[in-house]
């Protein structure tokens, strides 16, 4: 498994975001029962920046706290049999793991929600992961029952990780 950091902006985060990172990610290809290695791009950058990325992709004028965008487009969430494991393009063509896509997370937002939600920015940092692993796995949570599905995904990962409230 690989996963590719940038980091922009002065803000640092108190922790190794970078373990954090392949800690979270790791037990969500577990969870989900991956069964290829898997390559993702972790952008941490500003408020600034992704409010500039969720107005250009998703017509919302205002910064979020993380953005998701999946390589692969599911039948159904998590379930990998959809892929075409001959298609050039889901693929790395050096390593040969499975390109499942971007996360970008506002740096600025893991601090402030922290705060506001009482608990670590650690936590804060490895939920946001948690949460956009599951849109690139192909989960949502527009309707209720699969908010209520993504919900319990997210818990399960939180509670392997070991990183809670």
């Amino acid at each position: 498994m690989n996963i590719f950091i940038e980091e922009e902006g002065s803000v640092t985060l108190p922790f190794n975001v970078e373990e954090t990172a392949r800690l979270v990610v790791e037990a969500a290809l577990e969870l989900e029962q991956c069964p290829y290695e898997a390559e993702v791009n972790l952008l941490l950058t500003t408020d600034e920046e992704i409010h500039k990325m969720n107005l250009e992709f998703r017509q919302i004028d205002r910064p979020t706290d993380v953005l998701s965008f999946p390589m692969v487009e599911y039948d159904t969430p998590g379930e990998f049999s959809c892929i075409d494991e001959e298609s050039d393009d889901l693929f790395d063509p050096e390593s040969g793991e499975l390109l499942l896509g971007d996360i970008v997370i506002s740096k600025d937002k893991v601090l402030s929600q922290a705060e506001q939600y009482g608990h670590s920015p650690k936590r804060e940092y490895a939920f946001l992961i948690a949460h956009s692993m599951l849109h690139l796995f192909g989960y949502d949570h527009m309707e209720e029952e699969e908010r209520l599905v993504m919900e319990e995904r997210q818990r399960a990962i939180m509670q392997k990780v070991n990183i809670l409230r």
